[in-house]
């Protein structure tokens, strides 16, 4: 049994019940984002667990986490924020609201705060067309979108996120 299936055992087996035994690499997307959920990002050893429970090679499991804009395999940070630049979008002020938010963070397409908790990313289509500026952030398990933004509302939900982290840090020190 690899450390991957020995920390998730229940929640591997729950997953690979959903798919009939020959059709088990179907499972690879639930396992990477299970995987990931922790972290927010898949580390190399998970990458093999996973191709070994599913026996699959490495580099197709690669292959999805490399694809995906929903996977990652380097640690960044805490929350990943996502933002939509694809042309509809743009149209709709997409890439103003992008460089707003980079600005405020402090960082550029792809940085991370200081503090270790956004990394903020241009994406190409978050279905939301529409309803741009939109994006997205991943973290905690989660995932939520934001639709019709503005940077000062963006900012509100940044703030907010912010103000979690550092309600839960104050709790473990209360704790310790």
């Amino acid at each position: 049994m690899n450390a991957f299936h020995a920390k998730y055992q229940t929640e591997i087996e729950q997953i690979l019940a959903k798919y009939p035994p020959e059709r088990k690499r179907s499972a690879v997307m639930p396992l990477l984002f299970l995987a990931q959920r922790d972290d927010n990002y898949i580390s190399p050893n998970e990458l093999a667990d996973i191709a070994e429970i599913l026996e699959m090679s490495v580099t197709d499991v690669a292959s999805v986490v490399g694809f995906y804009t929903l996977f990652y395999d380097q640690h960044e940070g805490r929350y990943r924020i996502q933002v939509c630049t694809d042309l509809p979008c743009a149209l709709r002020g997409a890439e103003t609201f992008f460089e707003a938010l980079c600005k405020e963070l402090g960082v550029s397409s792809g940085g991370t705060t200081p503090d270790g908790l956004f990394t903020i990313e241009e994406v190409k289509c978050l279905a939301a067309c529409h309803r741009a500026p939109v994006f997205q952030v991943q973290g905690d398990g989660e995932i939520a979108y934001y639709e019709n933004q503005t940077a000062e509302t963006a900012l509100q939900v940044i703030a907010a996120l912010r103000e979690k982290a550092v309600q839960e840090a104050r709790s473990r020190e209360g704790a310790a």
